[in-house]
C-alpha cells in the first residue's frame, strides 16, 4: 500500500495576492504559449483548502495529469504550512475584495525545468 507522499509527482505552495485583472492578464497571456510547461497558476477569493481545491478543477484535465495525486498535493501543503496558510489569509484579507490568493500547482520535471529558467 502507498502512504500519502509516496512517489511525489506534484508541487503546490501559495505563491501570492494578486490584483483579479493582473491574474487574469497573466492567464490569458500564458494561454496563447503554444508550449506545455507542466506549471499551473490558480486563483481563488477565499483562502481555504475548499476554494483552492475549487480553483483547480480542471487543471488536471487540461494538463493530463492524474487529479487524485494534484489534489493530495494540495491537500499536504495545507495540512503541512499552517503558519504559510495563516500569513496568505492575512495578505488576502488585507488585499481587498479585488484581489485573489494564488497558488502554483505543478508536476516535478516541470517546476524543475522552471526554476532553471529562472536560473538562466
Amino acid at each position: 500500500m502507498k502512504k500519502l507522499g509516496d512517489d511525489m509527482n506534484y508541487s503546490f505552495n501559495i505563491v501570492g495576492v494578486s490584483p483579479i485583472l493582473d491574474f487574469f492578464n497573466h492567464q490569458y497571456s500564458n494561454q496563447e504559449k503554444p508550449q506545455q510547461t507542466g506549471v499551473e497558476y490558480i486563483g481563488t477569493y477565499k483562502c481555504t483548502l475548499d476554494g483552492l481545491l475549487e480553483s483547480l478543477e480542471e487543471v488536471p484535465t487540461k494538463c493530463g495529469w492524474n487529479q487524485d495525486e494534484v489534489v493530495d498535493s494540495v491537500v499536504r501543503f495545507w495540512m503541512n504550512n499552517p503558519e504559510s496558510v495563516f500569513y496568505w489569509r492575512e495578505r488576502l484579507s488585507d488585499a481587498g475584495r479585488d484581489s485573489l490568493l494564488v497558488g502554483r500547482v505543478a508536476d516535478i520535471n516541470g517546476l524543475r525545468s522552471e526554476l532553471e529558467s529562472f536560473l538562466r
